[in-house]
């Protein structure tokens, strides 16, 4: 059965002019077009419209964009079982985006940034991030850092130093850039964490630099203009001093927390 709905008869109303109303402003509140105004009201090309003049207006007659709807009923007996499969795929196939999309908007909300104070900057890309696919993160990697974890940490981390700094490097015969280093180091004890220094910076529990702990993550802004972009990470050591693959000394090194990376000290996290 096929049922067609269409627009009922015009009628005309009568308006009043009021101050700051134009020919324009009556035709659209009603509906109706200027020419349609003009036409019914006699009224002439340049002709001013008094305030407290009555016209009249035909309503409901231009709608540009709406066009008859032709519904079809058709009888659910009638529709076949490939066609009812092809309909109950599709709606799974739309739920699941819809999943998906929800998943996507609420991880983007639980990331927490890197600092507890907002400081609005440009973004930037930068060429690690480009070159380079995050791992992806294992969430129930461990529950904290015990002393055992953070001595296997620091074990791993120290059996790699002098080793040679190389940009990109990720342990290919024992050469690593920061983030390589690090994620070559929490790999070795089970966890898995993204694989560049920005990455880094945003996954895990964020610490304060008063509560640092043995293992934990930090990050710097090495860059001469000091914007507070990350484009460095080490794992701390304990008592001001943390290990890191140093693009200035060429390789794997334990440094101070003072002084020059004092000034650069962005943050830190502790993947939990």
């Amino acid at each position: 059965m096929v049922t067609i709905s269409a627009q009922a008869a015009s009628k005309v109303v009568k308006h009043t002019i009021k101050n700051g109303e134009t020919l324009y402003t009556v035709a659209h509140k009603h509906h109706s077009t200027i020419e349609e105004v003009k036409k019914l009201n006699g009224i002439k090309k340049g002709e001013t419209l008094r305030i407290g003049r009555v016209v009249r207006v035909p309503i409901n007659t231009y709608f540009p964009n709406k066009k008859p709807k032709i519904v079809k009923r058709i009888k659910k007996s009638k529709i076949s079982k490939k066609v009812r499969h092809k309909i109950k795929v599709v709606k799974v196939v739309k739920k699941k985006k819809q999943s998906n999309k929800a998943l996507k908007t609420a991880l983007i909300k639980q990331a927490k940034p890197l600092s507890s104070k907002r400081v609005k900057r440009r973004h930037t890309v930068r060429v690690d991030d480009i070159l380079f696919k995050s791992a992806k993160p294992n969430f129930m990697a461990f529950s904290g850092f015990g002393s055992s974890k953070a001595k296997n940490i620091i074990n791993v981390a120290k059996q790699k130093l002098g080793r040679k700094y190389v940009w990109g490097a990720v342990g290919q015969r024992g050469t690593f850039d920061c983030s390589g280093f690090t994620s070559y180091v929490y790999k070795k004890n089970g966890i898995n964490i993204p694989r560049t220094s920005i990455n880094q910076s945003k996954f895990g529990k964020f610490i304060s630099r008063r509560n640092l702990k043995k293992g934990d993550l930090i990050f710097f802004d090495t860059s001469k203009h000091k914007k507070g972009y990350v484009n460095h990470v080490g794992i701390y050591l304990g008592n001001g001093k943390f290990i890191h693959a140093s693009s200035a000394k060429k390789k794997v090194v334990v440094s101070n927390l003072s002084k020059f990376y004092a000034q650069r000290y962005v943050g830190a996290r502790r993947p939990i």
